[in-house]
């Protein structure tokens, strides 16, 4: 990964542990104590990850950052209602439900997804199309690990995902923001990538409600909202699967979604992004092509315009 690799570096060598859990006991009286206790699991509980080279250069966000900026609709619009809603969702006992083209469909509980896969440390830049990015420490292993299991058979072309939809402990879904549940979908390539993670974790710690416990998908070139939270549905389809977001407005979020400075939203510019942490005055960066990974995904995209599909 051009710019994004070096032996050995992880989330313990830019924050250690103790300097943040420090700060969660000072901040144990207000929001940032509902982020920390929206954790899932117990408190002293860590996730044992294999550590990896996918970072170097990078500086991850703080934890406070992390998990009490969000875009997670189902718990509020606003970027500090999961944190203080998500609190309400229930994640034990959690399964997903694997069905379509694969040769051993059924009902995978968490215990299941995770039987025999290596859990890794990854850090990766995290790019909104609200021209927001951050950096994130995650924890969780390649998604072509728990395909695999599935048995992805010939006739599939893309992968579809569906969000827990609760509306007695979803707040959010009283709103007709978008049609719920909230769907998402990869080509089957972009699924298959090793770049393309199912994460249960960040930081070393279980993932937190308000970041999409218990288990989420990640894919660092795409716009946030590609990565789906609280999964509970997978399907491997034949056609192309119907999107939250490009169901809405299909002129403004394409199925695809990479990022793409060259592209611009229609109502802003995708050229610059703003680092989360630094206030409304924090310093713009130029956004990358495909969010830094250019190197590793160009080649999925050979030949396509990627103006027109965007």
């Amino acid at each position: 990964m051009s710019g994004c690799f070096k032996e050995d570096l992880t989330w313990r060598d830019v924050t250690p542990k103790a300097a943040w859990l420090n700060r969660r006991q000072l901040i144990a009286g207000g929001a940032g104590a509902l982020a920390m206790g929206s954790i899932v699991g117990p408190a002293a509980a860590s996730l044992n990850a294999v550590k990896t080279d996918y970072g170097a250069g990078l500086d991850p966000n703080p934890l406070e950052d992390i998990t009490s900026y969000n875009n997670f609709y189902e718990f509020g619009t606003g970027k500090g209602d999961p944190v203080q809603n998500a609190h309400m969702l229930t994640t034990e006992p959690w399964s997903i439900e694997i069905d379509g083209l694969v040769d051993n469909p059924g009902t995978y509980s968490m215990e299941d997804v995770l039987e025999g896969v290596t859990l890794e440390e990854r850090i990766y830049r995290f790019r909104c199309v609200e021209t927001w990015s951050m950096v994130v420490p995650w924890v969780g292993f390649e998604l072509a690990d728990l395909l695999g299991k599935a048995g992805v058979q010939d006739g599939a072309r893309y992968v579809a995902f569906e969000t827990a939809y609760r509306p007695e402990e979803m707040p959010g879904v009283r709103s007709r923001v978008i049609e719920w549940p909230y769907r998402e979908g990869l080509r089957l390539d972009e699924a298959m990538h090793p770049l393309t993670i199912l994460a249960t974790g960040l930081y070393g710690e279980p993932m937190p409600k308000q970041n999409g416990a218990p288990i989420r998908l990640v894919v660092p070139w795409k716009y946030g909202y590609k990565s789906i939270k609280s999964i509970v549905r997978i399907s491997l389809v034949r056609e192309q699967p119907p999107t939250a977001w490009n169901m809405y407005s299909a002129r403004e979020y394409g199925f695809f979604s990479n990022v793409n400075p060259n592209r611009d939203h229609p109502r802003w510019s995708q050229k610059f992004e703003r680092r989360i942490g630094g206030g409304l005055f924090s310093k713009k960066f130029e956004t990358l092509m495909f969010n830094g990974y250019e190197e590793e995904v160009a080649g999925l995209y050979e030949g396509m315009d990627l103006i027109k599909n965007h």
